[in-house]
């Protein structure tokens, strides 16, 4: 009795991700692993790339591309979206275009006609079925635990289901948990016992396995493994030894056997994802029910993939400015490309990956956003509408120099700036969020190998990156933001303010304006005047008033602000901007390098850039107290903690009693 060992491998990088980790990852994965490939030309293999990773990889490694091609009769090439979307999470126009834009490259390059197609981070949904068909795949890979949460038994799932949509028919293909942990990690005597487990089973069987290339040799300790103690040579030769196993790829297996069983699946992803996105309510309450149910596992499910975008204000804000862009009519081919780019899927999540940690990501996505709305040559003028479909409407304002969007919703904040010339947004700030894991975080004297990773009894085995200890040897500060940390923001606060007060958001609020719903009062197509009749609660509740007029000039934004309150305690009016920008080693605030909090008293202060090649100028009529910070974020990632600027916040702080007026203007040239 055979097992019909399905191997495969899924290599991605996030779009525009920097030029020296694609190399490097090119160098200790992607090369050596197709060299070795070459020397076993009886092994069959199954092969995802992102469409973008292939033309980079083309224009910049042509002798790598040309090796896959040679290689192309042992290799089944699997279709996706063009730049690794969630397929489920964009248009359906644009779903099919980008599905049919790898089809055809892989065509024309490997002279093959894809029918299987790798569902980006496994993320199903019936919604994509029909696009499927009509970009005529027959087969998706999924995971195991998509039909074991539908009720199949684990050890039944050897081979391929059907589920359907509208009479149209999809086979999915479920990755083997158990494979997916062990290979590369476990030792070839371990991974081959596996495999043959397999043979014991009656009638057709398959051995599934589609996982990251970036497993072998990117992920920790898996270079020394994988190729210099030769652990995939030692793979290869003895799945072709092995009398047990007939090495086959998915259409092979496909046209050769019937399909295990008709199913239905739910809106799902791997085990690890329904973790990552089980929203912050209750996650402990989930990771406890796991912890004492481990037996229960697939019974027990967590979050959808959206769920990031509730869990993440700026996740969501990035997907609805793309999907708005989608809807535009009249589109070029260059704004299709950047579209399609702003779809990448890397950025909008976060799990044991950066995601949307990643400040160089968001960047990257909008870029994308705002050369689409250039190449929309809109005049100057307020366009309002819904934008985040919150059932709120947002404003939109053009100058020829800067795109400004205001949520009234939210404070009135600015919650997006950009610089048209540059393609860059000031606003691409992280809010500071708790997450379950910083609970977890250990400080240490020393972070390294034996620190970062749980030891295995076999000396022949490595840990995987979900079992990574989180540990730094920096001295972090878990700080978390209550209020979204864009820009325009009102807060009311005792006179002890200060400026660790201000970094750890520890002051006291007494106001109601900082998140809360504004009215807009007046607006044209170059100026916006939002009021909130809300309350001070230094004891009980004090009627106050608070206005705030915008004008856009060209590169210029006039603001005033007036104060009117019940409230007669001297109390401090504070107004909180924060801004991102690229290289913050070069940047300086008033001559300063930001590297801690400063304090300053003056009317005015000056943000030199030179990355960007920007200076910002603030002026105030009157001189305020001045409050200036990194904002740094505390995240998981492969490697173990990391700790990111991902911008500075300026406080702008006045005493007042009874009301107050105070006017200024941002230069940014």
């Amino acid at each position: 009795m055979k097992t019909n060992l399905l191997f495969g491998i899924h290599c991605h990088q996030p779009v525009d991700n920097f030029d020296r980790v694609i190399y490097e990852i090119i160098e200790k994965s992607y090369r050596p692993f197709f060299e070795i490939l070459k020397l076993y030309p009886d092994f069959k293999c199954s092969v995802h790339f992102s469409g973008w990773l292939f033309e980079f990889i083309l224009k910049n490694d042509p002798k790598l591309f040309n090796l896959i091609k040679e290689l192309s009769p042992q290799i089944e090439f699997f279709t996706g979206g063009y730049y690794e979307p969630i397929l489920a999470s964009i248009a359906s126009v644009d779903r099919v275009k980008q599905i049919n834009m790898l089809s055809d490259f892989i065509k024309e390059h490997f002279n093959q006609k894809p029918r299987g197609l790798w569902l980006t981070e496994r993320i199903w949904d019936d919604s994509i079925i029909d696009d499927l068909k009509e970009c005529d795949v027959d087969y998706v890979i999924v995971d195991d635990y998509h039909l074991i949460s539908s009720g199949f038994n684990k050890d039944k799932l050897k081979g391929y289901f059907i589920t359907e949509n509208s009479n149209n028919q999809i086979s999915l293909f479920p990755i083997n948990k158990d494979l997916r942990y062990i290979i590369p990690f476990a030792s070839i005597e371990n991974t081959m016992k596996t495999l043959n487990s397999y043979a014991s089973y009656e009638g057709e069987n398959a051995a599934i396995i589609f996982d990251d290339g970036e497993k072998f040799g990117v992920w920790p300790k898996t270079y020394e493994k994988v190729y210099e103690q030769e652990w995939l040579k030692n793979f290869f030769e003895s799945c072709l030894a092995d009398e047990n196993i007939n090495v086959s790829t998915f259409t092979d297996f496909y046209d050769k056997n019937n399909a295990i069983s008709l199913s239905y699946l739910p809106t799902v992803s791997y085990h690890e994802m329904g973790e990552w996105s089980t929203l912050p309510s209750i996650a402990n309450d989930y990771l406890e029910l796991i912890h004492n149910n481990m037996d229960k596992e697939h019974l027990i499910r967590g979050g959808i993939w959206k769920n990031f975008f509730i869990k993440y204000n700026e996740s969501n804000w990035i997907h609805k400015r793309s999907l708005e862009l989608s809807r535009t009519q009249n589109q070029s081919e260059a704004f299709k490309d950047s579209l399609f780019r702003t779809q990448c899927n890397d950025v909008l999540w976060h799990g044991v990956f950066g995601g949307i940690y990643l400040p160089n990501l968001r960047d990257n996505a909008y870029r994308y956003i705002i050369n689409c709305e250039n190449l929309l040559s809109m005049e100057a003028q307020c366009k309002i509408y819904d934008i985040d479909m919150d059932s709120h409407e947002e404003y939109k304002i053009y100058t020829p120099n800067l795109i400004t969007i205001i949520d009234p919703k939210l404070g009135g904040q600015i919650v997006e700036l950009d610089l048209r010339d540059k393609c860059f947004n000031l606003q691409n700030t992280l809010t500071r969020y708790h997450e379950t894991y910083h609970d977890k975080i250990q400080k240490v004297e020393k972070v390294d190998e034996t620190v970062k990773i749980i030891k295995v009894e076999d000396k022949d085995e490595i840990a995987t990156i979900h079992d990574n200890l989180l540990s730094t040897n920096e001295d972090i500060e878990l700080f978390q933001d209550w209020y979204l940390k864009k820009s325009a923001i009102d807060h009311i606060c005792s006179s002890d303010l200060d400026k660790e007060s201000f970094k750890s958001c520890t002051f006291k609020e007494y106001g109601d304006f900082a998140n809360q719903q504004f009215q807009v009062i007046n607006n044209t197509k170059d100026s916006i005047s939002l009021k909130r009749d809300g309350g001070i609660y230094k004891n009980d509740k004090k009627d106050t008033t608070l206005s705030k007029q915008f004008t856009f000039k060209n590169n210029k934004i006039e603001s005033q602000i007036s104060l009117k309150s019940e409230e007669s305690a001297t109390l401090k009016y504070l107004l909180e901007w924060n801004f991102h920008f690229e290289d913050y080693k070069v940047l300086t605030v008033n001559g300063h390098n930001i590297e801690d909090t400063l304090y300053f008293e003056n009317s005015q202060l000056t943000i030199l850039d030179p990355s960007l090649n920007k200076t910002i100028n603030f002026h105030f009529d009157q001189c305020v107290d001045m409050y200036i910070y990194p904002v740094k974020s505390v995240s998981q990632s492969e490697a173990g903690v990391d700790y990111t600027t991902q911008g500075i916040a300026l406080g702008f702080a006045k005493e007042y009693s009874t009301q107050l007026d105070l006017k200024y203007s941002i230069t940014i040239e």
